[in-house]
Protein backbone atom coordinates (compact mmCIF):
# COMPACT_ATOMS: atom_id res chain seq x y z
CA UNK A 1 0.00 0.00 0.00
CA UNK A 2 2.75 2.61 0.82
CA UNK A 3 6.54 2.07 0.14
CA UNK A 4 9.02 5.17 1.59
CA UNK A 5 12.31 5.03 0.07
CA UNK A 6 14.99 6.78 1.30
CA UNK A 7 12.61 9.61 2.68
CA UNK A 8 14.54 12.62 3.92
CA UNK A 9 13.37 16.50 4.94
CA UNK A 10 15.90 19.32 5.67
CA UNK A 11 15.11 22.64 6.56
CA UNK A 12 18.57 24.62 6.02
CA UNK A 13 21.20 22.46 7.91
CA UNK A 14 18.87 20.59 10.11
CA UNK A 15 17.87 17.24 8.92
CA UNK A 16 14.78 16.34 9.99
CA UNK A 17 13.67 13.14 8.85
CA UNK A 18 16.81 11.17 7.28
CA UNK A 19 16.59 8.56 4.92
CA UNK A 20 13.64 6.49 6.07
CA UNK A 21 12.67 3.53 4.12
CA UNK A 22 9.95 1.14 5.34
CA UNK A 23 7.01 -0.09 3.35
CA UNK A 24 3.21 -0.10 4.85
CA UNK A 25 1.01 -3.35 4.08
CA UNK A 26 -2.74 -2.80 3.45
CA UNK A 27 -5.69 -3.00 5.68
CA UNK A 28 -2.77 -2.88 8.71
CA UNK A 29 -2.20 -0.45 11.47
CA UNK A 30 1.28 1.30 11.39
CA UNK A 31 2.44 3.61 14.49
CA UNK A 32 5.26 5.88 14.59
CA UNK A 33 6.75 6.50 17.89
CA UNK A 34 9.51 8.55 19.13
CA UNK A 35 10.35 11.30 21.64
CA UNK A 36 9.51 15.07 20.87
CA UNK A 37 11.34 16.48 17.77
CA UNK A 38 12.32 12.64 16.67
CA UNK A 39 10.66 13.31 13.02
CA UNK A 40 7.40 11.25 13.24
CA UNK A 41 4.91 13.71 12.50
CA UNK A 42 7.50 15.14 9.74
CA UNK A 43 7.13 11.27 8.34
CA UNK A 44 3.48 11.37 8.76
CA UNK A 45 3.08 14.44 6.51
CA UNK A 46 5.47 13.79 4.12
CA UNK A 47 2.64 11.16 2.95
CA UNK A 48 -0.15 13.19 1.80
CA UNK A 49 2.69 16.31 1.34
CA UNK A 50 1.08 18.65 3.85
CA UNK A 51 5.39 18.84 3.84
CA UNK A 52 7.20 18.46 0.82
CA UNK A 53 10.27 15.89 0.99
CA UNK A 54 13.67 16.98 -0.02
CA UNK A 55 14.45 13.87 -1.55
CA UNK A 56 13.35 10.12 -1.52
CA UNK A 57 10.33 8.54 -2.82
CA UNK A 58 6.68 7.60 -1.63
CA UNK A 59 4.65 5.16 -3.63
CA UNK A 60 1.25 4.22 -2.71
CA UNK A 61 -0.07 1.38 -4.74
CA UNK A 62 3.04 1.58 -6.72
CA UNK A 63 2.49 5.00 -7.89
CA UNK A 64 5.16 7.95 -6.73
CA UNK A 65 2.73 10.55 -4.97
CA UNK A 66 4.58 13.24 -6.69
CA UNK A 67 2.61 12.22 -10.04
CA UNK A 68 -0.27 14.20 -8.43
CA UNK A 69 -1.78 17.48 -7.51
CA UNK A 70 -1.18 17.59 -3.56
CA UNK A 71 -4.68 18.77 -3.13
CA UNK A 72 -5.52 15.73 -5.32
CA UNK A 73 -3.69 13.65 -3.51
CA UNK A 74 -5.21 14.99 -0.07
CA UNK A 75 -8.34 14.43 -0.68
CA UNK A 76 -7.72 10.64 -1.27
CA UNK A 77 -6.04 10.35 1.86
CA UNK A 78 -8.18 10.44 5.35
CA UNK A 79 -6.38 12.72 7.94
CA UNK A 80 -7.27 13.25 11.19
CA UNK A 81 -5.56 15.71 13.99
CA UNK A 82 -5.33 15.81 17.28
CA UNK A 83 -8.11 18.45 18.47
CA UNK A 84 -10.17 17.22 15.86
CA UNK A 85 -9.66 20.21 13.81
CA UNK A 86 -13.59 20.46 13.25
CA UNK A 87 -14.79 23.56 11.05
CA UNK A 88 -16.87 25.46 14.55
CA UNK A 89 -19.10 27.56 12.35
CA UNK A 90 -20.28 24.50 10.62
CA UNK A 91 -22.99 21.72 11.82
CA UNK A 92 -21.56 17.85 12.49
CA UNK A 93 -23.60 16.66 9.49
CA UNK A 94 -21.68 19.78 7.06
CA UNK A 95 -17.99 18.65 8.96
CA UNK A 96 -18.54 15.54 7.95
CA UNK A 97 -19.75 16.25 4.43
CA UNK A 98 -16.76 18.63 3.46
CA UNK A 99 -14.84 16.22 1.05
CA UNK A 100 -17.22 14.75 -0.24
CA UNK A 101 -19.18 17.90 -1.58
CA UNK A 102 -15.68 19.11 -2.64
CA UNK A 103 -15.15 15.86 -4.90
CA UNK A 104 -18.28 16.50 -6.70
CA UNK A 105 -20.47 13.93 -4.69
CA UNK A 106 -24.36 14.58 -5.26
CA UNK A 107 -26.54 15.38 -2.54
CA UNK A 108 -28.31 12.42 -2.02
CA UNK A 109 -24.92 10.52 -2.05
CA UNK A 110 -23.26 12.64 0.53
CA UNK A 111 -26.56 12.72 3.15
CA UNK A 112 -25.95 8.69 3.00
CA UNK A 113 -22.72 8.77 3.64
CA UNK A 114 -22.77 11.32 6.25
CA UNK A 115 -25.66 9.21 8.08
CA UNK A 116 -23.98 5.74 7.90
CA UNK A 117 -20.56 7.63 9.71
CA UNK A 118 -22.62 8.84 12.22
CA UNK A 119 -24.15 5.94 12.83
CA UNK A 120 -21.21 3.67 12.98
CA UNK A 121 -19.66 5.93 15.34
CA UNK A 122 -22.82 5.61 17.50
CA UNK A 123 -23.76 8.76 17.18
CA UNK A 124 -27.76 9.49 16.56
CA UNK A 125 -27.82 11.44 13.00
CA UNK A 126 -31.25 12.91 14.15
CA UNK A 127 -29.52 13.77 17.05
CA UNK A 128 -26.02 14.43 16.41
CA UNK A 129 -26.26 16.06 12.46
CA UNK A 130 -26.97 19.42 12.94
CA UNK A 131 -25.14 20.06 16.44
CA UNK A 132 -22.13 22.19 16.28
CA UNK A 133 -18.87 20.82 17.37
CA UNK A 134 -18.90 23.22 20.52
CA UNK A 135 -22.42 21.61 21.77
CA UNK A 136 -19.72 17.49 21.70
CA UNK A 137 -18.11 16.44 24.08
CA UNK A 138 -14.42 15.76 23.56
CA UNK A 139 -14.75 11.90 23.16
CA UNK A 140 -18.05 13.32 20.58
CA UNK A 141 -16.04 15.90 18.82
CA UNK A 142 -12.94 13.07 18.58
CA UNK A 143 -16.08 10.52 16.76
CA UNK A 144 -16.32 13.43 14.11
CA UNK A 145 -12.90 14.10 13.65
CA UNK A 146 -12.24 10.71 12.62
CA UNK A 147 -15.94 9.99 10.56
CA UNK A 148 -14.87 13.09 8.46
CA UNK A 149 -11.31 11.55 7.90
CA UNK A 150 -13.32 8.72 6.50
CA UNK A 151 -16.18 10.19 4.36
CA UNK A 152 -14.65 10.54 0.97
CA UNK A 153 -13.77 6.53 1.51
CA UNK A 154 -9.73 6.69 1.29
CA UNK A 155 -8.06 3.79 1.48
CA UNK A 156 -5.35 4.85 4.07
CA UNK A 157 -5.81 6.96 7.01
CA UNK A 158 -3.49 9.19 8.91
CA UNK A 159 -3.35 10.47 12.18
CA UNK A 160 -1.33 12.60 14.53
CA UNK A 161 -2.00 11.96 17.93
CA UNK A 162 -5.56 11.83 17.57
CA UNK A 163 -6.51 10.76 20.94
CA UNK A 164 -3.87 13.13 23.02
CA UNK A 165 -6.53 15.73 23.84
CA UNK A 166 -8.90 12.80 25.59
CA UNK A 167 -9.33 11.63 29.31
CA UNK A 168 -7.46 8.29 30.09
CA UNK A 169 -11.12 6.19 29.83
CA UNK A 170 -12.38 7.88 27.02
CA UNK A 171 -9.41 7.68 25.16
CA UNK A 172 -9.37 4.00 26.04
CA UNK A 173 -12.60 3.64 24.34
CA UNK A 174 -11.66 5.71 21.25
CA UNK A 175 -8.50 3.32 20.65
CA UNK A 176 -11.35 0.34 20.70
CA UNK A 177 -13.60 2.15 18.23
CA UNK A 178 -10.61 2.61 16.04
CA UNK A 179 -9.41 -0.65 15.98
CA UNK A 180 -12.91 -2.24 15.36
CA UNK A 181 -14.06 0.53 12.73
CA UNK A 182 -10.48 -0.41 11.26
CA UNK A 183 -11.64 -4.06 10.96
CA UNK A 184 -14.38 -2.72 9.39
CA UNK A 185 -13.83 -0.54 6.47
CA UNK A 186 -10.31 -2.27 6.08
CA UNK A 187 -8.71 1.05 5.72
CA UNK A 188 -5.02 1.02 6.07
CA UNK A 189 -3.96 3.32 8.87
CA UNK A 190 -0.69 4.76 9.95
CA UNK A 191 -0.78 6.65 13.56
CA UNK A 192 1.83 9.17 15.22
CA UNK A 193 1.92 8.88 19.01
CA UNK A 194 4.11 9.29 21.68
CA UNK A 195 1.91 7.23 23.89
CA UNK A 196 3.86 3.43 24.18
CA UNK A 197 0.92 1.76 25.67
CA UNK A 198 -1.34 3.21 22.59
CA UNK A 199 1.00 1.76 20.03
CA UNK A 200 1.18 -1.42 21.61
CA UNK A 201 -2.65 -2.30 21.70
CA UNK A 202 -3.43 -0.52 18.36
CA UNK A 203 -0.09 -1.73 15.96
CA UNK A 204 0.20 -4.40 14.07
CA UNK A 205 4.01 -2.90 13.06
CA UNK A 206 5.65 -0.13 14.95
CA UNK A 207 8.37 2.35 13.70
CA UNK A 208 10.68 3.71 16.30
CA UNK A 209 12.07 6.68 15.34
CA UNK A 210 14.79 8.91 17.19
CA UNK A 211 16.87 11.85 15.94
CA UNK A 212 15.08 11.88 12.28
CA UNK A 213 15.88 7.91 11.76
CA UNK A 214 14.00 4.88 12.37
CA UNK A 215 15.51 2.83 14.51
CA UNK A 216 13.49 -0.08 14.46
CA UNK A 217 10.90 -1.63 12.89
CA UNK A 218 8.60 -4.67 13.74
CA UNK A 219 5.80 -6.05 15.19
CA UNK A 220 5.19 -5.28 19.04
CA UNK A 221 6.79 -8.67 20.03
CA UNK A 222 9.95 -8.16 18.03
CA UNK A 223 10.78 -4.71 19.66
CA UNK A 224 9.76 -5.77 23.53
CA UNK A 225 11.61 -9.47 22.88
CA UNK A 226 14.38 -7.73 20.81
CA UNK A 227 15.24 -4.27 21.10
CA UNK A 228 17.81 -2.96 18.24
CA UNK A 229 18.82 0.09 20.23
CA UNK A 230 19.60 0.99 23.78
CA UNK A 231 17.12 4.00 23.17
CA UNK A 232 14.40 1.11 21.87
CA UNK A 233 14.60 -0.85 25.48
CA UNK A 234 14.11 2.99 27.02
CA UNK A 235 11.15 4.15 25.03
CA UNK A 236 9.65 0.74 25.63
CA UNK A 237 10.73 1.38 29.79
CA UNK A 238 12.39 -0.92 31.90
CA UNK A 239 9.61 -1.20 34.57
CA UNK A 240 6.97 -1.56 32.14
CA UNK A 241 8.50 -4.44 29.82
CA UNK A 242 7.25 -7.02 31.75
CA UNK A 243 3.67 -6.12 31.27
CA UNK A 244 4.30 -5.48 27.52
CA UNK A 245 5.55 -9.06 27.57
CA UNK A 246 2.59 -10.23 28.66
CA UNK A 247 0.66 -8.45 26.27
CA UNK A 248 2.28 -9.46 22.68
CA UNK A 249 1.99 -13.64 24.21
CA UNK A 250 -1.50 -15.11 23.92
CA UNK A 251 -2.70 -17.95 26.49
CA UNK A 252 -2.61 -20.58 24.16
CA UNK A 253 1.59 -20.39 25.07
CA UNK A 254 1.43 -21.38 28.47
CA UNK A 255 -2.07 -23.63 28.74
CA UNK A 256 -1.23 -26.72 30.85
CA UNK A 257 -3.92 -29.31 31.56
CA UNK A 258 -5.90 -29.67 34.53
CA UNK A 259 -9.26 -28.11 35.64
CA UNK A 260 -10.07 -24.88 37.41
CA UNK A 261 -12.67 -22.95 38.18
CA UNK A 262 -14.34 -19.56 36.90
CA UNK A 263 -15.27 -17.91 33.84
CA UNK A 264 -12.95 -19.42 30.63
CA UNK A 265 -10.63 -17.70 28.57
CA UNK A 266 -9.66 -18.62 25.02
CA UNK A 267 -6.55 -19.21 23.80
CA UNK A 268 -6.08 -16.13 21.58
CA UNK A 269 -6.35 -13.83 24.63
CA UNK A 270 -3.10 -11.66 25.60
CA UNK A 271 -1.19 -13.07 28.61
CA UNK A 272 -1.53 -9.64 30.10
CA UNK A 273 -5.48 -9.46 29.86
CA UNK A 274 -6.03 -13.16 31.09
CA UNK A 275 -3.35 -11.66 34.54
CA UNK A 276 -6.23 -9.03 34.61
CA UNK A 277 -8.91 -11.31 34.61
CA UNK A 278 -7.42 -13.46 37.20
CA UNK A 279 -7.20 -10.60 39.51
CA UNK A 280 -10.78 -9.33 38.49
CA UNK A 281 -11.43 -12.57 39.52
CA UNK A 282 -9.65 -13.17 42.65
CA UNK A 283 -8.54 -16.39 41.40
CA UNK A 284 -5.43 -18.29 40.79
CA UNK A 285 -6.14 -20.19 37.80
CA UNK A 286 -8.83 -20.07 35.28
CA UNK A 287 -10.17 -22.51 32.42
CA UNK A 288 -9.02 -22.08 28.53
CA UNK A 289 -11.01 -22.76 25.56
CA UNK A 290 -10.86 -23.35 22.25
CA UNK A 291 -12.21 -21.81 19.19
CA UNK A 292 -15.12 -24.28 19.38
CA UNK A 293 -15.77 -23.91 22.98
CA UNK A 294 -14.45 -26.87 24.79
CA UNK A 295 -12.23 -26.86 27.63
CA UNK A 296 -8.70 -27.09 26.54
CA UNK A 297 -6.62 -26.67 30.04
CA UNK A 298 -5.89 -24.27 32.37
CA UNK A 299 -3.63 -21.35 33.13
CA UNK A 300 -2.36 -20.40 36.55
CA UNK A 301 -1.16 -16.50 37.57
CA UNK A 302 1.75 -18.06 38.76
CA UNK A 303 2.78 -19.41 35.11
CA UNK A 304 1.98 -15.81 34.10
CA UNK A 305 3.84 -13.94 36.60
CA UNK A 306 6.96 -16.19 35.72
CA UNK A 307 6.37 -15.55 32.00
CA UNK A 308 6.96 -12.30 32.81
CA UNK A 309 9.86 -12.51 35.25
CA UNK A 310 11.71 -14.79 33.49
CA UNK A 311 11.54 -13.39 30.03
CA UNK A 312 12.48 -9.77 31.34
Amino acid sequence: MIEIEGLTKRYGEATVVDKVSLAVQPQSVTVIVGTSGSGKTTLLRMINRLVEPTSGLIRIDGRNVLDLPGFELRRSIGYAIQGHGLFPHRTVGQNIAAVPELLGWDRQRVSAKVQELLTLFQLDPKLYADRFPSELSGGQQQRVGVARALAAEPNILLMDEPFGALDPIIRAKAQEDLLAIQKKLGVTIVLVTHDMDEAFFLADRIAVMDKGKVVQYGPPAELVLNPATPFVRTLIGERERPLRLLSVATVSEIVEPGEAEGEPLTGSLSQRDALSAMLWAGRDSLPVVGTDGQKIGRIRRETLLQQAAGRS
